[in-house]
């Protein structure tokens, strides 16, 4: 992934293979989403907005906590968590294991 400052709202949908709505869904939700709209209301996802992303969705999606667990969660044990780092670090080996089995 490269490294920018902003990534737009597709850019971010594909990073966690959902959809865009759901991203707009999840910042109504929680409120450390906030990301920075311009005047036409585009939104622009900064490094940590995605962290916090894929936190919601790990914890959504693979761990099934409901909304309301999910923000007791991230209340309990911040983004920056050991942990976290794990999971991140196993799910872009998985990425890359995948990628390479479509390759193959």
């Amino acid at each position: 992934m490269e490294n920018k400052l902003y990534y737009s709202i597709k850019e971010v949908a594909q990073m966690l293979d959902v959809n865009p709505s759901v991203l707009r869904f999840w910042e109504t939700e929680f409120d450390c989403i906030r990301p920075v709209k311009n005047k036409k209301g585009n939104r622009s996802y900064t490094q940590h907005d995605i962290e916090l992303l894929r936190r919601i969705h790990y914890l959504t999606r693979q761990c099934g906590y409901t909304l309301e667990g999910a923000r007791e969660q991230m209340r309990i044990r911040p983004v920056d968590d050991p942990q976290m780092q794990i999971i991140r670090q196993l799910e872009d080996v998985r990425s890359f294991l995948v990628d390479l089995k479509d390759v193959l």
